[in-house]
């Protein structure tokens, strides 16, 4: 190698490109998760599918991507990221491409539960990648910008998407958005690898990554292989009393998160009668607000400690403070100005976004032999609100009256406040 090119090959950063890609694969993610509701309000009048159908349609997805996330995180530790990312990123993105051609309720029903399948794998994918190519000291900001793509994402294609439906129809928003993806799947594959592997990494920085505790294939391989046996003793153990806590509170804030993915965009236009492309930039106001939320919250909560607060309050304060925000989304119900709709949503997102960081207790409550088994139930309470909370919604609107589901929300976000507050109590954090 000449002296030239080895001095280029020593200075790079790949390991930011990486997280810009996968920044960019949660963009796709959620786009194509949030789709289906932005077309809904047209495609429900077209195929004739009630408020109840609409809710299991929007919970399909749920379905059978949490009961994927264990055979999804075995083939991503066989295959690794690149190929599984690929697989998925692909499937994904062709069956959302092949809901353009639906006609009724089964085609579209059998298509949300195809897209739930292959998303499966992405969550821990993400983690898989950023936790090979990232030093232990950078891992945690990593994880967080790309955590926030999932509400920055949307903030910002949410309105392209309205206009690409308002120009094509929802038939074009599920070929346009499949299309990127499977586009998109193809570029992940050609240029991603792992850093013992990648053609692109300097030898400098794949020392400096692996120096600073990055993941490798020879780690795993030495790790003891001794697997946790679920005998009665573990079980009482996964289901300690502060245990049942943050999986009460992970349902109730993924469950304000999963109506703005869901039935807001339907919310604005039929309960609130908004015009279509409007609502495509009002509904991005509570995404951004979300992701304030999300940066804030981890700001908050730093400056608590530096001043001297306990752990535990530094941690529970913004996911407190922001599950009795989130109840503010009744004020909606109150005004019918398009301004202050926004604002009690925007408010109570905000706040969504502000109790986010709650893995954390997770790490803290549970014991060490256990904690992946933990995160799995944990990570589960959040996808089984992606089932519940559409289908109870869709029960709830079926009068066309979208009051009562408002305070359902509200209703789930206390029962998760009263749940940190008395049932996970006061907690010792290991920081």
């Amino acid at each position: 190698m000449a002296p030239l090119e080895k001095s280029k090959r020593l200075s790079t950063n790949m390991r930011y490109v990486i997280l810009a890609f996968v920044f960019i694969n949660i963009v796709i993610n959620y786009m194509d998760r949030t789709n289906v509701s932005i077309a809904m309000p047209e495609l429900s009048k077209e195929i004739g599918l009630s408020t109840v159908q609409q809710g299991l349609i929007f919970s399909a997805f749920g379905w059978i991507y949490a009961a994927m996330q264990i055979p999804g995180g075995i083939l991503l530790d066989k295959f690794g990221s690149r190929i599984m990312y690929f697989i998925s990123l692909f499937g994904w993105s062709l069956v959302t491409v092949f809901q353009a051609c639906i006609s009724g309720f089964g085609q579209l029903m059998g298509l949300r539960l195809g897209v739930g399948f292959f998303e499966a794998p992405v969550m821990p994918a993400n983690n898989r990648a950023i936790s090979y190519w990232f030093p232990e000291d950078e891992r945690g900001t990593a994880i967080g910008i790309y955590s926030s793509a999932q509400f920055l994402g949307l903030a910002f294609s949410t309105p392209i998407l309205y206009g690409i439906h308002n120009s094509i129809g929802w038939r074009g928003l599920f070929v346009v958005t499949g299309v990127v993806g499977i586009i998109w799947s193809i570029i992940w594959y050609i240029f991603y690898s792992d850093p013992d592997k990648s053609r692109f990494v300097g030898q400098a920085e794949l020392k400096y990554i692996k120096a600073g505790g990055a993941i490798t294939d020879d780690d795993l391989k030495n790790v003891d292989k001794h697997k946790v046996k679920l005998n009665s003793q573990n079980i009482k153990q996964l289901f300690s009393r502060r245990l049942i806590g943050i999986y009460i509170g992970q349902f109730a804030i993924s469950g304000t998160f999963w109506f703005f993915l869901t039935w807001f965009p339907t919310y604005l236009t039929k309960a609130k009668h908004v015009n279509f492309l409007q609502s495509g930039f009002l509904s991005s106001i509570p995404y951004l607000a979300a992701f304030c939320g999300v940066i804030l919250a981890g700001f908050i909560s730093d400056q608590l400690i530096k001043k001297g607060r306990s752990a535990s309050l530094a941690r529970k304060a913004p996911v407190i403070t922001g599950l009795l925000l989130t109840l503010l989304i009744l004020g909606a119900n109150f005004v019918s100005s398009p301004a202050l709709i926004i604002l009690f949503m925007s408010i109570a997102f905000f706040g969504n976004g502000l109790a986010t960081i709650t893995w954390v207790f997770v790490t803290a409550l549970a014991p060490k032999h256990l904690i992946g088994l933990a995160g799995g139930i944990f990570n589960g309470c959040g996808a089984l609100s992606s089932i519940v909370i559409p289908i109870v919604i869709g029960i709830l609107v079926s009068n066309g009256n979208f009051s009562s589901a408002l305070v359902f929300i509200a209703a789930i976000a206390l029962l998760g406040t009263l749940s940190y507050i008395f049932v996970v109590g006061k907690i010792e954090l290991k920081d």
